[in-house]
């Protein structure tokens, strides 16, 4: 009688199907192509700039107001005197005046120093941290 011989199984490892790689950038099925670039444009030369009003000094900041007496109190950042026109900018306020009144301690004075805290009539509202310029 003759043996047959038998296949070995079982010391072979099955082949693993895996998926390759995505590459960075590729679109997915279904999804939009990117659009053509469109050429450079050449760049022209820089225009010329209008010229400037000349910036405004800082005379000050509005650190009170009295709605009653319509009176500030303004903390000085240069000299300031009477019939000088100022410019008074907030975040609601945006108005020019002449000083026609100005006090420091109850006391009018003509003219102001820098570092000074003066009281000044004012003829519109005005607020807390609103600018005072020299027009």
């Amino acid at each position: 009688m003759a043996v047959k011989k038998r296949k070995k199984t079982g010391s072979k490892k099955k082949a693993i199907k895996r998926r390759p790689l995505k590459k960075r950038g590729t679109a997915k099925k279904g999804a939009r192509k990117k659009a053509a670039r469109k050429p450079l444009k050449k760049k022209q030369p820089a225009k010329k700039a209008a010229p400037r009003k000349p910036r405004e000094k800082v005379i000050g900041v509005i650190t009170h107001y009295f709605p009653h007496v319509k009176a500030a109190v303004i903390k000085l950042k240069a000299p300031l005197a009477i019939g000088d026109v100022i410019k008074i900018k907030g975040h609601t306020t945006n108005f020019k005046e002449a000083i026609t009144s100005m006090q420091i301690d109850h006391v009018p004075v003509t003219q102001a120093k820098k570092g000074q805290e003066i009281g000044l009539l004012v003829n519109s509202r005005v607020r807390q941290h609103d600018t005072v310029y020299k027009a």
